[in-house]
């Protein structure tokens, strides 16, 4: 599972001209699911984001989390973060997960947010999306469960 993190202070994703999820302050992820991503994945992943200790404190330090600061979350499904570009220019997708597997793992991803109390928005799974974002920082963050990098 890779996921690019986006400190913001609003972002919202529109679908066929209608906003289907905005926030304020807190964390934009794009999030794609790799065909070998499990629940052990999963859970790393939430765990991780949530905990990312990357919004300043009084001192003016990145010491607190989402979850110390009660921000808010934006995830987008994003199968392109598997994108493969190693050999030629077209992007090779076969480590992606299948469709149904991904979008069972990003709406797990996306319940477990809630059940930590979040307010948690989300697009809409393989639809073209109009994503915009504020990013406050600028600050962005990648993270793959695999860690590879």
């Amino acid at each position: 599972m890779r996921a690019v993190v986006q400190r913001v202070s609003e972002a919202s994703v529109k679908v066929e001209g209608k906003i289907v999820g905005e926030i304020d302050k807190g964390l934009l992820v794009l999030l794609g699911i790799g065909e070998e991503d499990n629940d052990k994945d999963l859970d790393y992943m939430v765990e991780k984001v949530l905990g990312l200790r990357i919004f300043e404190d009084d001192n003016g330090k990145m010491n607190l989390s989402l979850m110390d600061i009660g921000g808010e979350i934006l995830i987008i499904s994003q199968f392109t973060l598997y994108g493969d570009v190693r050999k030629g220019k077209r992007p090779s997708f076969i480590t992606s997960a299948h469709p149904d597997i991904a979008e069972n793992m990003y709406n797990e991803f996306v319940e477990k947010c809630k059940e930590k109390g979040i307010k948690t928005e989300k697009g809409i799974f393989g639809a073209y999306m109009d994503v915009a974002l504020r990013n406050d920082g600028p600050v962005t963050i990648l993270i793959d469960s695999k860690k590879l990098f």
